[in-house]
């Protein structure tokens, strides 16, 4: 299994406006240059990003990009789902009766916890844990 470059990007855009003050607003340009994203991705990401609930647009001379919610309300497994849905590591995970071994499958226990850990891992990860570009891990 691999992240999208689109999710990627979306990641470190939303990256980006997590670490504005809370007012502020970041023209996509800017977020494309910084982040070194095309600003043609960038424009289809943002619209992902924003049918989601997970951005605020707006045009004009004050408009600008910014988060819809507070980052510490934003998880990074929001976003890829977002730009990516639901994630699978195997078709099983999703639905048992894709497997052709069925119930008798070894395999599928592995995969489904595997991706259980990886979805509550992203699931406890929020933006407001990335401070001036570090990652700080939470608390258990």
């Amino acid at each position: 299994m691999q992240i999208t470059r689109q999710a990627d990007y979306a990641l470190r855009a939303m990256l980006y406006l997590a670490n504005m003050e809370p007012t502020q607003r970041a023209a996509t340009s800017q977020i494309a240059e910084v982040q070194r994203i095309p600003p043609s991705f960038l424009a289809k990401i943002i619209s992902q990003l924003s049918i989601a609930g997970l951005i605020h647009t707006s045009r004009g001379a004050r408009g600008g990009v910014s988060l819809a919610r507070p980052p510490e309300e934003i998880s990074i497994l929001e976003v890829v789902e977002a730009i990516d849905g639901p994630i699978a590591f195997n078709e099983c995970t999703v639905s048992e009766g894709a497997c052709a071994f069925g119930e008798d499958c070894v395999l599928r226990p592995i995969w489904c916890d595997a991706q259980a850990e990886l979805v509550n891992r992203l699931r406890n990860t929020t933006f407001a844990q990335f401070t001036n570009g570090h990652f700080v891990k939470a608390a258990v």
